[in-house]
């Protein structure tokens, strides 16, 4: 196990009901995270569609995790 904090933005921070949290998870890449969460919070959107950075810089999917990191999870944004 391992302790990284995630920090949500728009629609995630709403479904979530909170901007971070620590999390204490065996999993080992973002998208692993991804799902953990997805399911604990209620996330529809699909990974594919949404955007993940690691202390602060964006990443792909398949990126491993390090026990400290801040992991942010970005839906997707419609542009009008």
């Amino acid at each position: 196990m391992i302790g990284v904090t995630a920090q949500y933005f728009a629609l995630f921070r709403e479904l979530a009901g909170k901007e971070s949290e620590t999390v204490s998870t065996s999993s080992e890449t973002a998208s692993q995270l991804f799902s953990e969460l997805s399911k604990r919070h209620g996330f529809v959107d699909p990974m594919e569609r949404c955007k993940v950075a690691i202390n602060d810089e964006l990443v792909d999917w398949d990126s491993p995790l390090s026990s400290g990191d801040v992991v942010l999870f970005f839906p997707p944004v419609a542009a009008g």
